[in-house]
C-alpha cells in the first residue's frame, strides 16, 4: 500500500519470538484454529484437504513452515491396537475430539518432518505454528 505522498505504507506488525516485526504479507498464516482454517477455506471457495489427500499431494509441494490443518478427525488407522502396560492409554485416549494436522513447522525437529507424520489437536486450539493449505474438487 502507498500513503498519499506515494511512500510505502506499513501493513502492520506481528509479535514474534524475536520481538515485534513488520508483517510479511507473503509469510504463511499461522496460529489459527481448525474452525478459523475451515471458515477461511469456505470463504475462499475451497476446503481443507483430508489427511489422505494431503499425504498424496505432499511430495508435490513444500511444507514444514507451519503444521497444516486437515478436515480429518484423529482416528486410529485400521488395525490399531493399544500397547500393553503403562503406554496402553497414550495414543488411544487422544483419538476422540481431535483434528489432524500434517507437515511440521519451524519448531519441529528435522527427523519428524516427513509426509507420513500426523499431529493432532482439538479444533478450537490455536496451536502454535498451525496454518492452512487449501484443496479444491476438480
Amino acid at each position: 500500500m502507498k500513503d498519499d505522498d506515494g511512500s510505502a505504507k506499513e501493513n502492520g506488525f506481528v509479535f514474534t519470538l524475536a520481538g515485534v516485526r513488520p508483517l510479511d504479507p507473503y509469510a504463511p498464516v499461522e496460529h489459527v484454529s481448525f474452525y478459523e482454517a475451515a471458515a477461511y477455506a469456505a470463504w475462499a471457495g475451497a476446503r481443507l484437504p483430508t489427511e489422505f489427500e494431503w499425504e498424496v499431494a505432499a511430495p508435490q509441494f513444500s511444507h514444514g513452515e507451519v503444521w497444516e490443518w486437515t478436515r480429518s478427525s484423529y482416528d486410529p488407522y485400521p488395525g490399531f491396537k493399544t500397547l500393553e502396560g503403562v503406554a496402553s492409554e497414550y495414543n488411544g485416549k487422544f483419538m476422540v475430539g481431535q483434528m489432524v494436522l500434517r507437515g511440521g513447522s519451524v519448531a519441529t525437529p528435522p527427523g519428524h518432518i516427513r509426509d507420513s507424520y500426523r499431529n493432532f489437536f482439538p479444533p478450537q486450539a490455536r496451536w502454535q505454528f498451525s496454518g492452512i493449505r487449501l484443496a479444491e474438487d476438480i
